[in-house]
């Protein structure tokens, strides 16, 4: 279940949009600390070679940074934890600088062959730095996103792995 990702995602405005264009909203449903990855997405996540992470500045601006590697490289350390290796890049340092204001994030998995992907929100903390080629994150406390059905729209929280498609 993806209760902690719908209590985070459903805020007021969300549901106010949903009142106004379907007639009604959702309800907020109660919600652990965070939301416990499944062996199924804990076989997804080790399956994939990149995904995408996105944070925010400290004026509230997003920024998406794509992360690739060997299949695996997003590793899951726990029930509710991941952690990747960052090589070095372009050298902007864009995200290392928006986590140190603010560590929340967004990743986004996808399996584009199987039309399939996975969202998850938690708070990322660089963690160790072996040099200037690499260094470590820690995602701690995973929220998942819930699965969509395609028909008409509505979120429902029985499954984190969402076909791809379009939102609507």
């Amino acid at each position: 279940m993806a209760q902690k990702f719908m209590q985070l995602a459903l805020t007021p405005a969300v549901q106010a949009a949903q009142e106004k264009y379907y007639g009604r909203h959702q309800a907020v449903p109660a919600a652990t600390a965070s939301d416990r990855l499944t062996a199924e997405e804990t076989d997804f996540i080790a399956a994939r070679d990149s995904f995408y992470l996105a944070t925010t500045n400290r004026d509230g601006w997003p920024y998406i940074q794509h992360r690739g590697g060997p299949p695996g490289f997003l590793k899951v350390l726990g029930p509710d934890q991941l952690g990747f290796a960052d090589f070095k890049g372009n050298r902007q340092l864009l995200t290392t600088g928006n986590l140190a204001d603010d560590d929340r994030v967004a990743l986004f998995l996808m399996d584009y062959p199987q039309r399939t992907r996975l969202k998850i929100l938690g708070r990322c903390r660089r963690v160790g730095h072996p040099g200037p080629q690499e260094c470590h994150y820690r995602l701690d406390g995973p929220r998942k996103c819930p699965g969509q059905d395609q028909s008409n729209g509505e979120a429902h929280p029985q499954a984190a792995r969402l076909p791809a498609g379009p939102s609507r």
